[in-house]
């Protein structure tokens, strides 16, 4: 079972406020997850965003929508009940509540109209969504993130191998590594630089340091470009390392990372390096 669009919990919605009781959001919610038999996973599945659960969006927007109608009273804060309208409604044994039919109602129809400047959506338009406006408004948001996010890897892997290497270190110390100090980190990248392309001290005694590998590759890093990795860390008496790529690391590389035993080393590949 996948996670009912808004339009789909409608109807159920309205049947289980029958009783006539005033009913708490939260409650309902939990009520209508065991009715269409949903998963712990897909109870938990938050929106793009991860401030709300997905089922939780969606019941709330159902309940609104249905207030907007007249169907519900939502008139207390965190409470709701059905109206005599609503009554009226599930006696007439609808199959199903959606747009065209809470646009039956002049309440409904005055709440959704737009400003003169908007264009009026039509009814195939609104229940193609089967999204929430939050959901419209998150998905929207993370699609131009995405696109952002690859435009940058794009200009990111046009730049020369010592270019990279100095972007990469300037962007962790923007992050906060080396407490924002201007002399926290420098590069080393050269020939001979025994897999080190920079440093980072992270406070002023130089007690903690952070070694940087960049690699501006096409294919996936592998396994032992890590483990040499960690060999140069060894060399150097470290404990911490960032390797950092713009392609992707190998399922051995990232198990190596994982069963390393007393270094503590950090994989970035091209995707979360844009996101980052």
């Amino acid at each position: 079972m996948t996670i009912p669009d808004y339009e789909t919990i409608m109807l159920p919605l309205l049947r289980l406020t029958s009783d006539g009781l005033e009913h708490r959001l939260s409650t309902t919610i939990t009520d209508l997850a065991d009715e269409f038999g949903l998963s712990q996973e897909e109870r938990q599945a938050m929106l793009p965003s991860g401030r709300q659960a997905t089922l939780a969006n969606r019941v709330g927007w159902a309940r609104t929508y249905m207030a907007k109608a007249g169907l519900l009273d939502s008139s207390q804060r965190g409470l709701f009940k059905i109206t005599e309208r609503g009554r009226d409604l599930l006696s007439r044994n609808p199959p199903r509540i959606d747009g065209p039919v809470l646009r039956q109602f002049p309440e409904f129809v005055q709440f959704q109209r737009p400003r003169s400047t908007e264009k009026v959506p039509t009814d195939d338009a609104i229940s193609s969504l089967q999204q929430t406006p939050v959901e419209v408004i998150e998905r929207a948001v993370q699609s131009l993130n995405d696109t952002l996010a690859q435009d940058l890897l794009d200009r990111i892997k046009s730049l020369d191998p010592i270019a990279f290497e100095r972007l990469v270190l300037k962007l962790l110390l923007a992050m906060g590594y080396g407490d924002l100090r201007a002399d926290a980190g420098h590069h080393t990248g050269r020939p001979a630089d025994q897999g080190i392309d920079g440093v980072i001290n992270e406070d002023e005694l130089g007690l903690g340091t952070i070694y940087i590998q960049a690699k501006k590759w096409a294919n996936a890093v592998e396994g032992p470009e890590v483990r040499n990795f960690a060999g140069s860390l060894a060399g150097q008496h470290a404990t911490k390392g960032v390797l950092i790529t713009t392609s992707t690391f190998t399922p051995d590389a990232k198990e190596f990372v994982r069963t390393v035993g007393s270094q503590r080393i950090v994989l970035i590949d091209g995707p979360r390096l844009a996101q980052l």
